[in-house]
């Protein structure tokens, strides 16, 4: 047993969020605004998927709380686990280079409903959503692709801790009672990735019920319960449990907490499929656009990161024929397939249609890979294609970067004009989405939240 440290981690944690400044800086502000209307659209986006549908019936109760885009007010867990479920469900969320999590589709869900139920002001959301995201983003740095290789969500898993500190933090919980929050939802992370192997929906959950569990950790924690204060460095702790080590380093987890924010340079999402997908399906759809003719295609080979072949790769068979519309969104031949023959990979470009067109099909059978050991894999996300022509000739192309990230990011045009185009697959009408569209633009600014505008 490791001799105990007289301040843990998470204390330090508590400590440093506890002291941060009341005002968000300007970056943090539009990222709180930013991820409301992209969780928020997407959220309408999915409200007729069946997965959505099954959610919600199974979790049907009602209370104080919005489901978005649907009417009724429903209880805590219920709008938290349909909200996530949903805003993750097409992979269409924000991410973060250097993860990848996808903080938004838990950390939002989880702090709307709390700030519904405990009737908390627009400034409580927004610390909360900061807190919560800044700590899921900055606990990729510990073991980073480990959680992954020990078969585990980082979303579902980090979500379940971020989503307790966001609420813990717009509860205005005592450092106590934030610390054992942050225990107590160690004990309720979960999610692993077995989703891979045939295209199920329990990856679309995983947010959802971390969002749940959050809310649930930081209530038991405001009501006396106890959590391990050594969550982290413990013999049986986090990342001993879900990343196979033991021998963890928290400076960068810690440098600068609650006054650097890192989670302020989070990325949103331009396609509706697996992160890691992105930057060869702009590779892909250069080529196309400089002249590239399909039809005289003979194979395409892609230098890709070692980290990401086990969920995006192989077993390369099944992704370049995967078996339905959500196995497609792992599937990076499926992805180049389609951004070569339909110049996008959005919401239409993952139906089963399309998932199952002989053409894509058969384009998809002559992408192959290789690895690059020199891919800086995870803190940059990278694309490459080698394009082999039936005359012989050789096209290639790259990009070193994911398009809506750091070096690329997305406008609050271009998010506004993503969240309408949401709002209409998923059968808003245009006033209907602008009514909803101011409603989440003032939200910061509210005393008491009223969400109306989402429930329809």
């Amino acid at each position: 047993m490791k001799n105990l440290p007289d301040i843990s981690i998470s204390e330090r944690m508590a400590a440093a969020f506890s002291e941060m400044p009341s005002d968000l800086p300007q970056s943090m502000q539009i990222l709180c605004d930013s991820l409301l209307i992209d969780v928020a659209g997407l959220c309408v986006a999915a409200r007729h998927a069946d997965y959505v549908h099954a959610t919600f019936e199974a979790s049907n109760e009602s209370g104080d709380c919005t489901i978005i885009g649907r009417k009724g007010r429903f209880n805590v867990a219920a709008a938290a686990l349909v909200n996530g479920t949903a805003t993750h469900g097409e992979d269409y969320d924000d991410t973060f280079e250097g993860g990848p999590i996808h903080a938004g589709a838990v950390i939002v869900p989880a702090l709307l409903a709390t700030a519904e139920r405990h009737q908390l002001s627009g400034a409580d959301v927004a610390r909360g959503i900061a807190v919560g995201s800044e700590l899921m983003c900055r606990l990729c740095s510990v073991a980073p692709k480990l959680v992954h290789k020990a078969g585990f969500h980082p979303t579902a898993v980090f979500g379940a801790l971020g989503a307790a500190a966001g609420v813990a933090s717009a509860l205005r919980l005592s450092n106590a009672q934030w610390v054992n929050a942050l225990g107590i939802a160690g004990s309720m992370a979960s999610g692993i990735i077995e989703y891979l192997a045939e295209g199920s929906w329990t990856k679309r959950m995983h947010p959802g019920w971390a969002a749940q569990s959050g809310y649930r950790a930081a209530r038991m924690a405001q009501e006396g319960f106890t959590g391990p204060r050594t969550l982290f460095e413990g013999d049986h702790g986090f990342f001993h449990a879900f990343a196979n080590q033991d021998d963890n380093n928290f400076t960068e987890v810690l440098s600068g907490l609650g006054h650097t924010w890192i989670s302020a340079e989070m990325a949103f999402k331009p396609y509706a499929c697996g992160t890691m997908a992105h930057p060869f399906i702009d590779c892909a759809r250069k080529l196309v656009s400089e002249g590239l003719v399909v039809g005289e295609i003979e194979s395409i080979e892609c230098n890709t990161a070692e980290g990401i072949v086990h969920r995006l790769w192989e077993p390369l068979a099944l992704k370049q024929n995967p078996p339905n519309g959500y196995a497609a969104k792992f599937s990076i031949p499926y992805a180049i397939a389609i951004g070569m023959l339909r110049n996008n990979a959005g919401l239409d470009d993952y139906e089963e249609r399309v998932v199952h067109d002989p053409l894509v099909r058969s384009l998809a059978s002559k992408v192959s890979y290789r690895i690059d050991p020199d891919n800086p894999y995870p803190k940059q996300f990278t694309g490459h294609l080698k394009v082999t022509l039936k005359s012989g000739k050789i096209l290639e192309v790259s990009q070193g970067h994911f398009r809506g990230g750091r070096d690329e990011p997305m406008t609050i045009a271009a998010l506004e004009e993503k969240f309408l185009a949401n709002c209409e697959y998923g059968g808003w009408s245009k006033s209907d989405a602008s009514e909803a569209l101011t409603c989440l633009k003032n939200i910061r600014a509210s005393q008491t939240l009223n969400l109306g505008a989402l429930a329809k």
